[in-house]
């Protein structure tokens, strides 16, 4: 009872007296070894939230860093896992948009992998009818990333020219599909090996930045969007004047940006983009590329992998294998 009660404190929606669930919890931070794949008391919805039971949990690199202590303001025991897809179970206090076994996908601000999560019902969606539990999964952190950095922040639009650096990963894939769903002429940065994926996606113009000079290929773009660390500084000329560049692995210089000329505003947020996203989907005009999937209980390897910040498309975690590939 003690350790249920201390698993309350820092687990913030926990009931003490409640059911127990499997989660992969972590006690120390550290690398992908300090997930423990045990038992955690199950959470409670609050005001405004819903209690998911999770088919499918996405894995980000934004688990890396809250496992390592670096996600902000996470708390020891700490469970990650910021993307789910799963059937609503509970609804709390003044939730009224779901109901009882609706399917959803959803942002969670942690706490996803585990066989329940508490999200807050502004953060959830119908899961797209064209999506198994698996793919959708793989889209609110990505997805939302990729929707509010081209269309909330740079406001694509038809005949522009957009160019995504690290167009095979889990934001980029979702952004070069965005950008030719706006009408705009799509150029895309990826290794040799996933230049396919490029094509596949609809990139018009697909950039194999092991053998290709981007300055020779990318010139006067309207848009860059980055999501690679620490390769800002190849995007600044690559822009028309007034063009916008948006990076979502850290700012851009002030300075480079007034010498040439350019915008970088910080990533706007003006509300969830899944039900846009949702619609997108089931039109056909989106896809998610998952390239693994792993069990709960492995969910140490899948992040070792995401880790190395050279994943093809998205890994998953299957939470309750029988229902992961169900529509």
């Amino acid at each position: 009872m003690f350790l249920a009660a201390l698993m309350t404190v820092a687990l913030g929606h926990a009931s003490v007296f409640g059911q127990m669930m499997k989660a992969m919890v972590v006690h120390q931070f550290g690398g992908p070894e300090v997930l423990k794949y045990e038992d955690a008391p199950r959470p409670q919805p609050k005001e405004g939230e819903i209690l998911v039971r999770v088919i499918a949990a996405g894995v980000n690199p934004v688990d890396t860093y809250v496992t390592a202590g670096k996600g902000g303001n996470a708390t020891l025991p700490v469970i990650p896992g910021r993307d789910v897809a799963g059937v609503v179970e509970e609804l709390g206090p003044g939730a009224t948009k779901f109901k009882k076994g609706d399917a959803v996908y959803a942002y969670s601000r942690n706490g996803g992998f585990a066989e329940y999560v508490a999200v807050a019902e502004k953060d959830a969606a119908p899961k797209p009818a064209s999506l198994t539990f698996v793919e959708a999964a793989g889209v609110p952190v990505g997805g939302g990333t990729a929707w509010r950095a081209l269309v909330d922040t740079a406001h694509v639009a038809p005949g522009q020219t957009v160019l995504v650096q690290g167009g095979s990963g889990g934001v980029g894939g979702l952004a070069v599909q965005i950008a030719k769903a706006r009408g705009a002429k799509v150029l895309a940065t990826a290794s040799t090996a996933n230049q396919d994926l490029l094509k596949e996606l609809g990139a018009d113009v697909a950039i194999d930045y092991t053998k290709q000079k981007l300055e020779d290929v990318a010139k006067n773009v309207d848009v860059v969007l980055e999501t690679v660390r620490g390769q800002i500084d190849r995007d600044y000329p690559l822009l028309k004047k007034g063009g916008c560049l948006v990076s979502i692995v850290g700012p851009a210089d002030p300075a480079k940006v007034e010498q040439f000329g350019i915008q970088a505003p910080p990533l706007a947020d003006v509300g969830s983009p899944l039900p846009k996203l949702t619609k997108l989907f089931d039109a056909k005009k989106l896809k998610v590329i998952v390239s693994q999937t792993f069990p709960l209980s492995e969910a140490a390897k899948a992040l070792e992998q995401v880790g190395t910040h050279h994943t093809r498309g998205k890994i998953v975690l299957k939470v309750k294998e029988d229902d992961a590939e169900k529509r």
